[in-house]
């Protein structure tokens, strides 16, 4: 019976392989890059080491099998990113020899930090969700972006924000399934936002 909790140090790992296991717009995207830990290098691990009380995961069979992570402050979590988190990261992944997609995924965290989202204005908090594809369907989705949000508003958190591939037409449906407003998105990209 899969149940949901709060994340706890030592999930890290299946929390990676998730990452890795729906990072190709759903898919699995091991084997990708040359490197499979930049995927959660980039989207999940900040999110537990800066922000832990903000991370839910459904566990079932012994395991983690999907999960929530949120930071409550956009701007502050960039700046924390830019200056702490991938410093001590970015030298382990090579920027030479890098196919287009892993070399567009480093500039990207080498970017991070460098400019305000304009989408923290009305929407402060931003988020990731992936649940491996054996869980999805049976509401384990909403209910962590429901447990989420009831977390982010007890902390004053007015609004959330999230980046899905438009490639992934089941996130984005599920997206407008929950309310989320759609905003304006870069090619390739459809961001939401929703009002806690």
């Amino acid at each position: 019976m899969s149940r949901i909790r709060p994340f706890r140090v030592g999930d890290e790992a299946d929390l990676a392989d998730i990452c890795v296991r729906t990072a190709a717009a759903g898919a699995d995207a091991t084997g990708a890059l040359s490197d499979d830990g930049i995927w959660a290098e980039i989207f999940v691990l900040p999110y537990v080491a800066r922000h832990p009380d903000t991370a839910f995961v459904v566990e079932g069979e012994g395991r983690v099998l999907g999960y929530a992570v949120a930071a409550p402050d956009t701007v502050a979590f960039e700046e924390w990113f830019r200056s702490e988190w991938w410093p001590v990261r970015a030298a382990r992944f090579a920027r030479e020899g890098a196919d287009p997609r892993e070399a567009g995924l480093l500039a990207y965290a080498d970017a991070r930090g460098s400019r305000v989202d304009p989408r923290a204005a009305k929407y402060p908090a931003h988020l990731h969700i992936d649940l491996l594809p054996d869980l999805q369907g049976q509401g384990f989705g909403r209910a962590l972006i429901e447990r989420l949000g009831e977390t982010l508003r007890s902390r004053g958190v007015t609004g959330v924000h999230l980046v899905a591939s438009a490639e992934n037409t089941a996130a984005v449906g599920f997206y407008d399934r929950l309310g989320f407003t759609r905003l304006p998105s870069a090619a390739g990209e459809q961001a939401f936002g929703l009002i806690l």
